[in-house]
C-alpha cells in the first residue's frame, strides 16, 4: 500500500525528544527516510536507533549533531543530506527552547538572545540553506513549528513568545516569495504539549512564569496535555502532496479540521484564513472605530 510519505526525504531539527521525535516516528510510518539533528548527540544517536529499527527496507535514517542557531552547523547539516541522499523534499523546523523566564527587565539577556537565535534565527537560517534545492526541484515542503505564544501574549515567557510570534510571520511572507516556486511554507500549533518544556514551566515555580500559567500547566500536566501524535500527523500531512497548495498558514493540529482543507484550496487562498492580524472594532462587534 502506497504510503503519504513514500520515497521522500525530511530533515527534523530538533528530532532526539519530544515532539521532534514523535514527528520523526510518523515520518517514518508514513514511509520517508530522515536526517535528524538536535544539540544533544547522546540523546541523539539512541533516536536514531530507535527510528532505524521502524523503518522498512529502503528507508535511511541518518543523525547529525547540530545547533540550528549557528549557521556553520546548519549549512553543514543541509550539505551532509545532499550527500547521504542526493535531494530532500521537507523540512520540519521543530528545535525550539522556552528560554528564560521572569519579567524582562530580570532576566539574563544572553539568555533571552539565546532563545531568540534559536527559535526565530535557528528557523530562518535553516529555510534559507534549504531554498536552494527546493527552488531547483521546483518544489518542496517547509513545516515550522510555532505555539501558543504566536497568538496570545506570554507574560514572563517573553523570548518565546516574540520568537514565536516572529516566525510565524516569517513564514507566511516567505510563502509569498516562493509560492511561484511551488514551495509550501506552513507553521503548525500542536496544542499544549506534556513535555521536557512543560517540567520546565512548573520547575520554574509561579513566581517566574507568573501564577496564572503556572496553574494552567498544574492543570495541563494532570489533564494530559493534548496528544503529541495530533501534531505529528499534522505535519505528515503538509509533508505529503495531500497538502499541495495549501502554504502561508497558521495551522492548529487540535482544533482545525486540516484532514479536509484540500477542499477549500481556493478560499485559503483568497483569504486571511489561519493567518496573523490586526483586530478591528468590527471584528467584535463594535460601532465604533468604523467611519472610514
Amino acid at each position: 500500500m502506497t504510503k503519504p510519505l513514500d520515497n521522500r526525504v525530511a530533515i527534523v531539527t530538533g528530532a532526539n525528544q519530544g515532539l521532534g521525535y514523535e514527528i520523526s516516528k510518523k515520518y517514518i510510518e508514513a514511509g520517508a527516510s530522515l536526517m535528524i539533528c538536535a544539540r544533544n548527540d547522546a540523546l541523539l544517536k539512541k533516536s536514531r536507533q530507535e527510528l532505524a529499527a521502524m523503518a522498512r527496507p529502503g528507508q535511511i535514517v541518518v543523525a547529525m549533531p547540530a545547533d540550528v542557531s549557528k549557521q556553520e552547523d546548519v549549512i553543514a547539516l543541509v550539505g551532509e543530506t545532499l550527500k547521504q541522499f542526493g535531494r530532500f523534499d521537507i523540512l520540519v523546523n521543530n528545535a525550539g527552547v522556552y528560554g528564560p523566564k521572569g519579567a524582562i527587565e530580570n532576566v539574563v539577556w544572553e539568555e533571552w538572545l539565546s532563545a531568540i537565535a534559536i527559535n526565530l534565527f535557528g528557523s530562518i537560517l535553516m529555510c534559507r540553506a534549504v531554498l536552494p534545492h527546493f527552488k531547483g526541484a521546483g518544489r518542496g515542503k517547509i513545516i515550522q513549528l510555532s505555539g501558543g505564544g504566536a497568538t496570545s501574549p506570554l507574560p514572563m515567557i517573553s523570548a518565546y513568545a516574540v520568537s514565536k510570534t516572529a516566525v510565524v510571520r516569517f513564514i507566511e511572507t516567505l510563502a509569498e516569495e516562493v509560492r511561484v516556486n511551488h514551495i509550501d511554507v506552513n507553521a503548525v500549533a500542536p496544542g499544549s504539549l506534556n513535555t521536557r518544556m512543560l517540567e520546565e514551566i512548573l520547575e520554574a515555580g509561579p513566581e517566574k512564569v507568573g501564577g496564572d500559567f503556572y496553574k494552567r500547566s498544574l492543570k495541563q500536566k494532570g489533564d494530559g496535555g493534548a496528544p503529541l501524535g495530533k501534531g505529528a500527523e499534522l505535519a505528515v500531512f503538509l509533508g505529503s502532496s495531500l497538502s499541495d497548495g495549501i502554504t502561508g498558514k497558521l495551522i492548529s493540529a487540535v482544533w482545525d479540521p486540516w484532514q479536509t482543507l484540500s477542499h477549500h484550496l481556493n478560499d485559503l487562498k483568497r483569504s486571511d484564513i489561519y493567518t496573523l492580524r490586526r483586530i478591528v472594532p468590527k471584528d467584535r462587534g463594535m460601532t465604533w472605530g468604523n467611519d472610514l
